[in-house]
């Protein structure tokens, strides 16, 4: 039995320190070297604070601001340690409320704004946790962000195409917006 159980036991120490301690180090280090903003959770600091990460999208809630995905994250939203879609399908008459209520705050904050509200800022996305909106979703609420704000909407057009990031590598997904980068150069723009 003792000619058994040591080589077991040995083998068992030895693959854990591999693949619980040295491996993970290794890997740790290669991203660390050859990604090191990725690597650090791609964190935006501004003035020396962090102010957010450009991975996981944060609760703008303020009309003067471009406002992100709608999170189904629980206790709040964008809860990154919560992520999580709303599991509701097409069907769902929650979903279709909640669809509906949206677009009523949507048409409350800008009531001039007749043209059709974009399905990216009345959908949650799989993650719960999307910090890009599409192109379309940020150019539809850039009137009322001009208007709060008393800035051109020229002004804020530029702002969102110099944001606007194409799909990965030119092949893989769609055009986004992300959306605390865009804020974040919005509060930084001359007051008028």
């Amino acid at each position: 039995m003792t000619s058994i159980l040591r080589p077991s036991l040995v083998l068992f120490a030895l693959l854990s320190a591999l693949t619980g301690i040295v491996y993970p180090l290794a890997v740790t280090g290669v991203a660390q070297a050859a990604f090191p903003q990725q690597a650090a959770g791609s964190l935006i600091v501004r003035d020396g604070v962090t102010v957010g990460s450009a991975l996981i999208g944060q609760n703008f809630s303020d009309p003067a601001h471009f406002w992100g995905r709608p999170s189904a994250t629980a206790p709040m939203p964008n809860n990154a340690a919560a992520s999580g879609g709303a599991n509701q399908g097409p069907l769902n008459p929650a979903l279709v409320e909640a669809v509906k209520a949206r677009i009523e705050a949507l048409r409350a904050a800008d009531p001039g704004n007749t043209v059709p509200v974009p399905v990216d800022l009345v959908t949650t996305s799989a993650s719960g946790l999307d910090p890009d909106i599409s192109p379309a979703a940020a150019h539809y609420q850039a009137p009322r962000v001009a208007r709060l704000r008393k800035l051109p909407l020229e002004t804020v057009e530029r702002l969102i195409e110099a944001h606007t990031e194409g799909p990965l590598w030119g092949l893989l997904g769609e055009q986004r917006v992300n959306v605390l980068a865009l804020n974040l150069a919005l509060d930084a723009q001359p007051a008028p």
